[in-house]
């Protein structure tokens, strides 16, 4: 059998009943893209069960409806740990719940501790830092990228996530010096527990910079094994689509692929698809560009576009593949591009499970339910290929 886990990224549905405690009560990714819209396209996510989903969160989406008979499982998802992070998320999905959030460094100048500047500037010797503030990436490169030219000062910035984030023109620093400064990076920011180090490389001349695909994370440690370890313990080939790898730090994987943006790791997932191998796989994909490109730009009709695309590509990932094998759709946290700020929401995601070769169903047979944690997907997949669930979570 094979799994894909199509992870739509900041993919939410309604916020979770502790949005409060984040300042996102109302936040709505999928409903807030419909109403903008005036009703979202996603004609296979709508048939999967995709506002099924959403009235398990006591929310609609418009545009899309739920169905009196589903072509997929459905459920909505509640994150457990703290926090609303892309680390956060995609541990919990597999498996392992947080206690606390990661830290965040604070929004305004100076960000970071000042004994981090100095052991970062001295470790890697450039003539200091520009930035020290939470800010939009594509905001600040041109803001300082200029600066960053004239003095080669790296700009390091953070945001509302646990990242310590390092841009740099190619002609300055080329990839390599720079992913060396990232991992420098990283092991500093251990001391501090930061979630992720972010290497991001851009382009182009003043009034006309853009970041290229070369975009690379170190994520912290993780504290034990997930989803990926236990499956591949239990003879099932896992695959890394996208930034997985590196949110995972390549822990339990067997073959990873970075490829940067959703067309090139759609077009991985169906090559993938396509080299059927008799042994048991689970393909774990991240589709960044609706939350880096269009969820944290505020980008209303580029994220429903981005969506329309997947939802586009689902048929084509089902014409690859062979009767049982199963189809999962999430997301890790929400962004809801309609709502204030610039930052993630803390809101359910949906659970869509498709069952290649199955037939449309009554939608009431077919609900997995409002599920209290992210780690139940983990529980469920483990136990769909046969295996004993292991880590947090309960199978549905």
């Amino acid at each position: 059998m094979d799994a894909y886990l199509l992870v739509i990224d900041s993919f939410g549905i309604g916020a979770l009943p502790d949005a409060a405690e984040y300042g996102d009560v109302g936040a709505n990714t999928a409903a807030g893209i419909g109403e903008a819209l005036g009703g979202a396209q996603w004609p296979h996510l709508q048939a999967y069960g995709l506002g099924n989903a959403a009235l398990l969160a006591g929310e609609t989406i418009p545009g899309c409806d739920a169905q009196d008979r589903t072509t997929a499982r459905f459920g909505a998802m509640m994150e457990k740990s703290p926090g609303k992070d892309t680390t956060t998320g995609h541990w919990e999905m597999a498996g392992i719940v947080l206690e606390k959030a990661f830290p965040v460094f604070p929004a305004e100048f100076p960000s970071f501790p000042k004994e981090l500047v100095q052991a970062f500037v001295e470790r890697t010797g450039v003539p200091g830092i520009l930035g020290d503030k939470a800010a939009s990436g594509t905001a600040i490169i041109e803001e300082l990228g200029e600066e960053h030219i004239r003095t080669r000062k790296p700009i390091c910035y953070t945001s509302a996530d646990s990242v310590f984030q390092i841009a740099c023109h190619d002609d300055v620093y080329g990839k390599d010096e720079l992913y060396k400064m990232c991992e420098i990076a990283r092991e500093l920011c251990d001391e501090y527990n930061v979630g992720r180090v972010i290497a991001r490389p851009f382009i182009g001349e003043v009034g006309n910079f853009s970041r290229t695909k070369d975009r690379h994370d170190w994520s912290i440690e993780l504290p034990g094994k997930t989803l990926l370890d236990h499956l591949r313990d239990g003879g099932v080939e896992t695959h890394a689509v996208g930034k997985i790898g590196s949110i995972f730090n390549e822990q339990g994987i067997d073959v990873s692929h970075h490829d940067a943006g959703n067309p090139a790791c759609m077009a991985r997932t169906l090559a993938i698809a396509e080299e059927r191998s008799d042994q048991n796989r689970f393909v774990f994909v991240n589709l960044v560009d609706t939350d880096m490109v269009f969820g944290h730009r505020r980008d209303p009709k580029g994220y429903h576009d981005a969506v329309a695309a997947i939802d586009a590509f689902l048929p084509q990932l089902e014409e690859r593949l062979h009767p049982g094998d199963l189809i999962l759709v999430t997301g890790d946290h929400g962004c809801d591009p309609t709502f204030k700020g610039t930052d993630h929401t803390r809101e359910h995601v949906p659970l869509l499970v498709r069952e290649v070769g199955s037939t449309d169903s009554a939608a009431d047979d077919q609900s997995l339910g409002l599920r209290s944690s992210f780690a139940d997907l983990s529980a469920s997949v483990q136990k769909a290929f046969g295996l004993p669930s292991k880590g947090e979570g309960q199978a549905y």
